[in-house]
This record gives structure tokens, C-alpha cells and sequence, in this order.
């Protein structure tokens, strides 16, 4: 297998020297040798995942709760105006 080491290390922004160039080649192959090995194996019946090992998330159930009061909001606003925060225009 043939692999144009020269524009993989372009689009990768490598500058390689000529013998970076050759172990890299070779490194490159040997990977992709491995990729065809795995291509042999059968696997039907095998469901396609995203992570070896099914994730379960940890956090606390979506249950609605009650928020603050408009008034407890407000409190601590160091500005505060017709019952909206006030904060400082920033005009680049």
C-alpha cells in the first residue's frame, strides 16, 4: 500500500525531512495493514456502538422545581431597571 506521506504531512502542516518521510511511511503502512486485518473479521449481528462500554448518565432526573422569585432575582443585580438587570453596553 502506497501512502503519499509528503500530503498527509501537508494537510497535517509537518515540515519532514527526507528520513522522517521514509519511518513515517513506514509507520503508516504497518497501521493501515492493521486496518485491513480487522476488515477480514465477520460481524454480523455485531450492533454498532460509540463507546465499548455502555455509559449510563449519573446525574439527577429532570423534575421541575421551584426557581427563584422575580424580586430574589434581582436582589443582588448591582443595577436594575424597570424589573430587568442593567449591565454595561459593550459597542466594539
Amino acid at each position: 500500500m502506497e501512502i503519499d506521506v509528503k500530503y498527509v504531512a501537508h494537510l497535517a502542516r509537518l515540515q519532514l525531512t527526507t528520513e522522517e518521510e521514509q519511518q513515517f511511511g513506514e509507520q503508516l503502512a504497518h497501521i493501515l495493514g492493521y486496518v485491513e486485518k480487522l476488515k477480514e473479521l465477520d460481524v454480523t449481528g455485531v450492533e454498532p456502538t460509540a463507546h465499548p462500554i455502555p455509559l449510563v448518565n449519573v446525574t439527577r432526573a429532570d423534575e421541575v422545581r421551584p426557581s427563584l422569585s422575580h424580586e430574589a432575582a434581582l436582589r443582588n443585580a448591582p443595577a436594575e431597571a424597570n424589573g430587568l438587570f442593567m449591565v454595561p453596553k459593550i459597542v466594539e
